[in-house]
């Protein structure tokens, strides 16, 4: 609190100045404060206009002595502007627009100087401006002040001798604190033991005080005088999930980019061509999961899908052959004689029926016959074989390679950068409400 205050006291002086006089006399020396020359001496010329006024009352030629000074100063003062130093120009600035709109004169000169003379101050009521001069200007004038400047070309501030005894008194608590940490954990020495407290370095640096709130509220917070669970958790948060979007991002992007690189190296294409090249593959369980994972969608696709999508297939073939027939003059002739016009329809349909089954059962039978089985296999060696002869021509491979990259940097721009914007905060979410259901599980 103290530290604020003195902080704000600067800004807050005009207030205290017209609440708390005694205030401003007690802490003005502290900051090095002293009421300005120039504008003091005009408030004394002012106070002493009242009193010759009230010993010799107007018109009188002390007062009109008096007057004549007091249009000098004020003429002075708009010339000088003593209110710089303390920046308060705008305050001297309120001044003269009082003082025109008081008057009706558009010139401030002209308007101090009609303000400060017998002809004025007679018929507009001596009593009633000098009221409004200690009401409106006073008060303005009061809160200009000039501060003192050290050797160093600095405003002098003794603020630090107030402090210090707080300091001296928070470096002794924290050695303590320290001390009590370093006992309790005899591994850590005494760097790490005061890093544990290092909120505390705040209320010890002569500079930034306003950073003490820092150790102040944590301390609050660990004295259960404050909550500060809700920020807490809302900062994790948002950490959590800046720092998960900017991960993927920055993984997904760069994972992409290395695969493009080896594409364009042709290292995919050594890998795949030149087996001799591959680093020796480490099997975990003594078989390779890609041609169990292969057989088994294989066996999957006769077994289970093609029964259920075989009314399909028959529909299908029956179109093809039908399309084919219809283009044949003798099957049209066919259908032009009586009784043999449904003929050519039940026809394609038994061989579109009889076409299907017969693949499913061969597929079936080279499945489950060990020399169709072998068979399959060696087409399927034979097609590999000329399949990479192919791809290895020079155009394949460009085209091939071209083609990947394209689809990576799609990839990269389409879904790596979505998933970084829009999944990431889902993700967190799912994990947060996880850990909530773990607490609640504990509990």
């Amino acid at each position: 609190m103290l530290v604020f205050f003195d902080i704000s006291y600067l800004y807050a002086r005009d207030f205290y100045v017209q609440i708390i006089p005694s205030l401003v006399q007690n802490y003005d020396p502290i900051k090095g404060i002293k009421p300005h020359p120039a504008t003091e001496n005009y408030l004394q010329q002012v106070e002493t206009l009242e009193a010759q006024v009230i010993a010799s009352g107007l018109p009188s030629p002390q007062v009109e002595k008096e007057l004549a000074q007091l249009r000098l100063l004020s003429l002075q003062i708009i010339e000088d502007n003593p209110f710089a130093v303390a920046d308060k120009t705008s305050n001297l600035e309120k001044i003269q627009d009082e003082m025109r709109q008081r008057t009706g004169i558009t010139s401030a000169r002209n308007a101090f100087a009609n303000f400060w003379s017998q002809a004025y101050l007679q018929q507009a009521g001596w009593q009633q401006e000098i009221d409004f001069w200690n009401s409106e200007i006073r008060p303005l004038i009061q809160a200009n002040y000039y501060r003192d400047i050290n050797k160093y070309g600095k405003f002098i501030d003794y603020f630090w001798l107030i402090d210090l005894s707080f300091v001296v008194i928070f470096a002794l608590n924290f050695l303590l604190r320290t001390f009590q940490t370093s006992r309790r954990n005899p591994h850590l020495n005494w760097l790490e033991a005061m890093l544990r407290r290092w909120y505390d370095f705040f209320l010890l640096i002569p500079v930034a005080r306003w950073l003490r709130v820092i150790p102040v509220t944590i301390r609050l917070y660990q004295a259960e005088l404050l909550n500060l669970d809700p920020f807490k958790a809302q900062i994790n948060h948002d950490f959590a999930v800046g720092f998960a979007q900017e991960m993927t991002e920055m993984v997904g992007v760069q994972v992409i980019d290395q695969m493009q690189d080896s594409i364009q190296r042709g290292d995919v294409s050594r890998w795949l061509f030149h087996p001799e090249s591959r680093r020796p593959y480490v099997q975990i369980n003594n078989q390779n999961e890609a041609t169990v994972i292969t057989n088994r969608l294989v066996k999957v696709s006769i077994y289970d899908v093609l029964p259920h999508i075989q009314p399909d297939i028959e529909a299908l073939i029956h179109h093809t052959i039908t399309s084919t027939l219809n283009e044949s003059p003798i099957f049209r002739q066919l259908q032009n004689f009586p009784g043999l016009n449904q003929l050519p329809h039940q026809l394609t349909e038994q061989l579109a029926a009889n076409l299907t089954q017969s693949a499913y059962t061969t597929l079936v039978k080279a499945l489950e016959d060990p020399v169709g089985a072998e068979i399959t296999a060696k087409l399927t060696n034979n097609f590999r074989e000329i399949l990479e002869n192919e791809l290895q021509k020079k155009h394949n491979l460009r085209e091939l390679e071209q083609l990947l990259v394209d689809m990576l940097e799609e990839i990269k721009i389409n879904y790596v950068k979505n998933l970084a914007e829009g999944g990431i905060e889902k993700a967190v979410e799912e994990v947060e409400s996880l850990q909530r259901k773990f607490n609640s599980y504990r509990s």
